[in-house]
């Protein structure tokens, strides 16, 4: 669990800046627009939304902006929620990719997905990610002699 558990007007305030996120999401190919927020050990939170490319694989989804934006822009170093929105009737979860990097900056992180609907999902990353590998597998490994 994080050590900092977001408080209600936190939530609040995730959730809509996820939503907003989405509106600026550039999603010329699928039309599914994401957005996320992400809520840092300082309180402050950090939007992102999914970016397409007539590439698809160079495409990248709305946490991983979020992600990049903040530690290039305020030097993150620890996420301790994260709010996924999808323009659908039940939340989605982030993809697999997305589940690795958010690991990087909070293993234990708050997740929660909301849409359209009246559904969503309260749960942490190392629920959707159990068994992740991360900077502890890096520094308990032992060099080659």
């Amino acid at each position: 669990m994080p050590q900092h558990t977001p408080t209600p007007a936190q939530w609040a305030a995730l959730e809509q800046a996820a939503r907003d996120a989405a509106r600026r999401a550039y999603v010329p190919y699928s039309r599914f627009a994401v957005g996320a927020a992400i809520l840092d050990a300082q309180g402050q939170i950090h939007p992102g939304c999914n970016v397409e490319n007539a590439s698809y694989g160079l495409a990248n989804c709305a946490e991983r902006t979020a992600i990049y934006s903040a530690r290039v822009l305020h030097d993150l170093q620890e996420i301790v929620a994260v709010c996924v929105y999808t323009p659908t009737a039940t939340p989605t979860s982030p993809c697999g990719a997305c589940r690795q990097v958010l690991n990087e900056f909070g293993p234990g992180m708050l997740v929660r997905c909301i849409c359209d609907g009246s559904e969503r999902i309260d749960t942490t990353l190392d629920v959707l990610l159990p068994h992740a590998f991360g900077p502890k597998n890096l520094s308990d490994a032992v060099s080659p002699t």
